[in-house]
């Protein structure tokens, strides 16, 4: 299946996307980037996978059977980062009261990166399992079919 030329391409693609999905999470901290571009990145890679070595492959590296669970990993890391800052005595999404004896804001960093990566693991399975779903779409019948 495929042809060689990109499939290699893809190989050598494959690993420099990833990396650059989580140059992208880590970096949301401090500049443009953040969970959901890097999310979508990080889904990139697979779907690239699929479209040169099928959707067989890529569902053993990725089965869509445990997207759903990364799904609401992503969420409740989100949401769970929210109520620690709620039990903490703050707003909900209020950084400043994870660390507030922090003069780096290390508070602030560790919340973002918290939230980040909820929305970063959400968002990549969300994007996987919807190109599995129309990857798998069988095709409409044709007029004469009838």
């Amino acid at each position: 299946m495929g042809h060689i030329i990109l499939r290699v391409t893809i190989k050598l693609l494959f690993a420099p996307i990833i990396l650059f999905a989580f140059y992208v999470q880590f970096h949301g901290d401090y500049g443009p980037g953040g969970g959901f571009q890097a999310g979508v990145i990080l889904a990139v890679a697979f779907v690239l996978h699929a479209l040169g070595f099928g959707v067989d492959a890529t569902k053993k590296v990725v089965p869509p059977t445990i997207l759903p669970a990364v799904m609401a990993v992503g969420v409740l890391i989100y949401g769970g980062t929210g109520v620690w800052t709620l039990l903490l005595g703050g707003n909900f999404l209020d950084y400043d009261v994870i660390d507030p004896t922090s003069h780096h804001n290390a508070g602030q960093h560790l919340g973002i990166l918290l939230v980040e990566g909820g929305v970063g693991l959400a968002v990549a399975s969300t994007m996987l399992l919807i190109f599995y779903v129309f990857s798998s779409r069988e095709a409409e019948p044709q007029d004469d079919a009838w």
